[in-house]
């Protein structure tokens, strides 16, 4: 059974973010707003959280110690061929990083930081194409 499966259930969504504070605050925006939604603290984490619970929308920070959030993103997507992809950053490098990963055949939607939490739902809502219902 696929993540994406299931015509009335919330979309499930992982938040990675090394900052724990900003990685909690929005899974709990973003469970208020309708999402089935939770949060990890580093690429590795984010990786082995989907082996054990598929993910519909991979929210994440792309600088972090360790693994990016980047090259996270591309070993989910080997494991969930349709994981919807958002990525945020404010850090310079990150334009560098999008570019090897498009060269890798990915293309990821990011967002700058600061981010306000009603654009990520915005971004959220259109790409599970689901009417959310808190």
């Amino acid at each position: 059974m696929s993540a994406s499966s299931g015509e009335n259930r919330k979309p499930n969504v992982l938040v990675v973010d090394d900052e724990h504070a900003v990685a909690d605050s929005l899974a709990w925006i973003l469970n208020l707003t309708g999402f089935n939604c939770c949060s990890v603290y580093s690429g590795s984490e984010a990786i082995n959280h989907v082996v054990v619970n598929p993910i519909d929308i991979l929210v994440s920070d792309v600088v972090m110690d360790g693994m990016s959030g980047i090259e996270a993103a591309i070993e989910i997507c080997k494991l969930l061929p349709n994981c919807k992809v958002l990525l945020m950053s404010g850090n310079i490098r990150t334009g560098d990083m999008l570019k090897d990963a498009h060269e890798q055949g990915h293309d990821f939607d990011i967002l700058a930081k600061p981010v306000p939490p009603s654009e990520i739902i915005d971004r959220l809502k259109a790409m599970s194409g689901l009417e959310l219902k808190p």
